[in-house]
């Protein structure tokens, strides 16, 4: 099986319109089990596979989330392009709720996430000077002008552990800071995604201005939801136009190869236990 897209779905998003050939499956990695069965399908002539990220229902906070297995599951299924939407709050006036950013850079401020798949006797150390993949960005972007959305591209995701949301001191230093929006849960999303060499792009769906805003102070989970629900069909339309748009042919850019370099442990000094179970990363460049 080799399903080359994959799309992650977050809150509000729980599932994908317009897939056809829907087949559901459960998926065991050496990390444990995913949010959820991914569901498997054929969306605008290309094979995908959908996750949503806090399972059906929403049972997961993001400090729950084993993201670690998450990515696992979809690069054993092939995949090589990963759209993620995710709920964020805006830190910036002129982006407003209920529009969207494509951003291009990540500020992780989690606390206790699981962020790698190494260590256990291998050390690897791949780039992520561009978290989010500028190919995969370009796709996104358009395929959101074309979905009639106003889309901000660029500008800086900064993650926070959450559950809970900022106080209003924080948001006014991550404004200070120069951030742009703020979630849960790009971080860490997009460092697996690398290390799996997988293209990795995020549509932020804005639905408050976090607390900073004078009129926004009490942000609420309800308040949340009613964004999203106004911006679920055009998020869901984005992602069908950048599947789309993704070519079947050789990737280019340096994700496809993030771990050519990183690799710092001795081959013969992996320790046996690990070179299996990570062999699905690492049969590429040792075996």
């Amino acid at each position: 099986m080799s399903i080359k897209i994959g799309i992650i779905g977050g809150s509000g998003f729980y599932q994908m319109d317009g897939l056809t050939d829907i087949k559901e499956i459960e998926v065991e990695t050496p990390f444990g089990k995913p949010s959820d069965a991914l569901i498997l399908g054929t969306l605008e002539g290309k094979q995908v596979a959908f996750l949503p990220r806090h399972g059906i229902g929403h049972p997961l906070l993001p400090s729950e989330l084993n993201a670690r297995a998450n990515i696992y599951a979809l690069k054993s299924l092939g995949v090589e392009y990963l759209i993620a939407v995710s709920a964020v709050g805006s830190l910036k006036q002129e982006i407003e709720p209920r529009q969207f950013v494509v951003p291009e850079q990540l500020y992780d401020h989690t606390k206790d996430r699981n962020s790698t798949f190494f260590g256990d006797g291998l050390a690897v150390h791949v780039s992520l000077a561009h978290p989010f993949c500028p190919h995969l960005n370009e796709f996104l972007h358009t395929a959101a002008l074309e979905a009639g959305t106003t889309v901000h591209r660029g500008g800086t995701y900064i993650c926070m552990e959450g559950p809970a949301f900022s106080t209003r001191a924080e948001s006014q230093v991550y404004r200070h800071l120069g951030f742009d929006i703020i979630g849960m849960t790009a971080a860490p999303e997009a460092k697996l995604a690398r290390e799996a060499e997988i293209c990795y792009t995020l549509l932020a769906c804005i639905t408050d201005y976090d607390c900073w805003h004078p009129e926004h102070d009490a942000v609420t989970t309800d308040m949340i939801l009613d964004n999203l629900r106004a911006n679920v069909e055009a998020s869901k339309q984005t992602v069908r136009n950048a599947v789309a748009k993704i070519a079947d042919v050789p990737r280019t850019c340096s994700c496809a190869n993030a771990l050519e370099n990183a690799i710092a442990t001795h081959p013969d000094k992996i320790p046996p236990t690990t070179r299996h179970r990570l062999s699905l990363l690492l049969d590429k460049y040792l075996a």
